[in-house]
């Protein structure tokens, strides 16, 4: 958990840099604006892209996970049939 904070707090502070440095800039008040929006923009498009590279891989390993279930429940099963009803047996 301490790694992402790190992270969050990384990327705030780039965030708040890149602000600042913006708004100080010597240019005109609507120019500055529009600039702040474009980069805005693309950091949430870059964020969007992000989390759903991250939901996506959450998927594919769900997906994974449950089929590798389902077959060690089918081995399971098949382990269960082959032992002889009222004994610890397998049937011969």
């Amino acid at each position: 958990m301490k790694a992402v904070n790190v992270l969050l707090g990384v990327v705030a502070g780039a965030a708040a840099g890149m602000l600042l440095g913006v708004l100080f800039a010597p240019e005109k008040g609507s120019y500055t604006r529009k600039k702040i929006l474009r980069k805005g923009e693309a950091r949430v498009d870059a964020i969007k892209d992000k989390f759903n590279d991250f939901i996506e891989g959450v998927s594919e390993n769900y997906e994974k996970i449950k089929e590798e279930v389902s077959d060690f429940v089918e081995k399971g099963k098949s382990k269960l049939d082959e032992i002889e009803p009222g004994t610890k047996q397998p049937k011969t």
